[in-house]
């Protein structure tokens, strides 16, 4: 199982979701995607001037951060682990 490591508070329902998504991704991007995609989602959660990091912080990292080669697993994982993406397109 991944889990990761944060400096911000997660939303909780939106970090399950997160580490569903992270053990469903290939293992040899899981490492670099999660790196990437914490630092940007807790990037976005700032902007937005919250305390701490939401669905949309996630589900945007991924879609600003991922491939455009990988957006279709992207897209298929989020769907399955319950990220609700169409309404942060």
């Amino acid at each position: 199982m991944v889990t990761i490591q944060t400096t911000m508070h997660w939303d909780a329902i939106a970090l399950s979701k997160y580490n569903k998504m992270l053990n469903l991704i290939p293992v040899f991007h899981r490492r670099l995607a999660k790196e990437v995609v914490n630092k940007k989602a807790e990037q976005g959660a700032l902007s937005r001037g919250s305390l701490s990091v939401e669905e949309i912080d996630i589900v945007q990292a991924f879609l600003t951060e991922v491939p455009k080669a990988f957006y279709s697993l992207m897209i298929r994982i989020m769907d399955e682990v319950g990220f609700d993406y169409k309404k942060y397109i």
